[in-house]
């Protein structure tokens, strides 16, 4: 007789970092997508966790006062021997925790299959990213327990080189206690970093005799360092440096269009948030639609025009209906109104023939389209999915060039739901440091909605069709790049903080005192 056995799961230790999601290691992440069940320790960020719960499994929080640390290990076997992954994640390094260590031996000790996941240790990778590097003699050290530290072989430590602790904040008059014991020169500088790798990391200097005043207000896990890396700070902090760093960013797109813009926010410093302004339905009568699905199949038409990456997503969902893909293409021209919508393109293998090189618009575009041409143009039909609100522009100027136009509503595009109360008295209190407009109907739909940005707020547009609407509304705007894209525009809002920043700084004390404003806000003067 054949005695089945249920496949066996096995337990992971893995490492998160000091809290910026981008410093999970690819094995960690890999082994997170893995599981079916993550114990995390209350410590690990948000930040990190929010990125998790919307592609692993379960997630089960624990505090290391909630019992012994033994528990953690029965709780992660108990998954193996159910056929289930099960992780353990810690901030930090696994090892660079004395009950984690525990936890490990506890499950090396069965014949459950196990892996520890190395992370960037806190202390370490919070200096790097504060600008202290820990040159000489350097100790790096995730502590959760200060009554277990060496303060003898530390202040030797800092005698010939820099020291960072990570610690809870509670116990930074015990670290302070321990280093003068030690003989440390109460006048040796400190650097302390609360949310270390974080959107809000913020790092303040003192010396050793006068640092846990200086922290007061600091919660959490911070990390002190000590010694002559902390000199360094000004010329080599980079995190908190970031053109837009701090800068709360109002973004009004759905969750699946703000990706891209809000990464690059991100990259800059800032802290996005994605508001909604627009909710995407298919056309009323989809009648149009199939034929013109039809016509592309049969050589109906030279050209396809996509003027949005919501209209790219309408024909390939009307593609993949019936059963067609890229291929169905062949013959077909295809041009973009702009980079974005041509990254749209891409992404399902195809590279467009035009994406005008200079105004990124229905009138940059028009610039380069080719009239139609009966000899060399043996098809003079052109397909242009739109929205249902879209402008007649494109429409009539391909007309006056020659060209049979079908102009189809692809989708419609109707206002969303107002966003909640504190985000609306946020957008009209000034609340936000900036908001990137990406249309005309953005503009529209978010005063719609939320009402009109406050006038400290940074008003940044896409293109002239975009500024000639916010004008309308009554807005200022400051931002708008040479060329209409994504990309150009993060990077142009974050110039503009550059330039704020730079004549901020040549004011004279006074009169920035006299701004009455602090951090990033400091920047929203005219």
């Amino acid at each position: 007789m054949t005695r089945t056995r249920k496949p066996a799961g096995h337990v992971a230790f893995v490492g998160a970092g000091p809290g910026d999601p981008g410093l999970l290691t690819r094995r960690a992440y890999d082994t997170l997508l893995e599981a079916d069940h993550i114990v995390y320790d209350r410590s690990v960020p948000d930040a990190l966790l929010d990125t998790l719960r919307a592609e692993t499994g379960e997630l089960t929080e624990y505090s290391p006062a909630e019992g012994v640390p033994g528990d953690v290990a029965k709780v992660l076997l108990s998954e193996a021997r159910s056929g289930r992954n099960a992780v353990h994640l810690v901030t930090g390094d696994p090892f660079g925790h004395d009950a984690v260590v525990k936890e490990v031996q506890a499950v090396a000790r069965t014949n459950v299959r196990f892996a520890v996941v190395p992370g960037v240790p806190q202390a370490a990778g919070v200096a790097t990213y504060a600008g202290v590097p820990l040159t000489g003699v350097r100790t790096a050290a995730d502590v959760d327990d200060v009554t277990t530290l060496d303060f003898d072989g530390l202040a030797a430590a800092v005698r010939h080189g820099s020291v960072a602790l990570a610690v809870d904040a509670g116990d930074l008059a015990s670290v302070r206690d321990g280093l003068l014991a030690a003989g440390v020169d109460g006048t040796q500088p400190v650097a302390i970093t609360g949310d270390g790798t974080g959107d809000t990391q913020y790092t303040t200097t003192s010396s050793v005799d006068s640092f846990v005043a200086a922290a007061l207000g600091f919660s959490g896990r911070v990390v002190v360092t000590v010694g002559g890396g902390v000199q360094n700070l000004d010329k080599l902090g980079w995190w908190e440096r970031r053109p837009l760093y701090g800068w709360r960013v109002l973004v009004p797109r759905t969750k699946e269009q703000a990706g891209v813009m809000s990464a690059r926010l991100r990259a800059y410093g800032a802290i996005p948030c994605e508001v909604p302004t627009i909710a995407v339905e298919p056309p009323r009568t989809p009648a149009q639609m199939e034929r013109a699905i039809k016509g592309l199949v049969d050589g109906r038409y030279a050209w396809v025009i996509f003027t949005s990456a919501n209209a790219v997503r309408a024909v390939w969902e009307k593609f993949a209906e019936h059963g067609l893909d890229a291929r169905h293409f062949g013959g077909v021209k295809i041009a973009c109104i702009g980079e974005s919508t041509a990254e749209a393109v891409r992404a399902f293998g195809i590279q467009p023939e035009m994406v005008p090189a200079g105004d990124q618009s229905s009138e940059g575009l028009l610039a380069e389209f080719a009239p139609y041409d009966e000899i060399f143009d043996p098809v003079g039909r052109v397909l242009l999915p739109r929205a249902d609100i879209a402008t007649e522009t494109l429409a009539a100027g391909l007309t006056e060039r020659g060209w049979e136009v079908d102009d189809v509503t692809a989708y419609r595009t109707v206002r969303a739901a107002p966003p909640p109360e504190e985000i609306r008295n946020a957008i009209k209190s000034g609340g936000f440091d900036a908001v990137l407009f990406t249309s005309s109907s953005t503009v529209r739909n978010l005063v719609g909605i939320a009402g009109k940005p406050h006038q400290r707020t940074v008003v940044s547009v896409i293109g002239p069709k975009t500024a000639e609407t916010a004008l309308e509304f009554g807005l200022r705007v400051d931002v708008q790049p040479e060329h209409a894209s994504v990309p150009d525009l993060v990077e142009a809002l974050a110039m503009y903080a550059v330039e704020l920043r730079e004549r901020l700084a040549a004011m004279p004390a006074k009169q920035r005192r006299g701004s009455k404003v602090q951090g990033p806000t400091a920047l929203r003067f005219r």
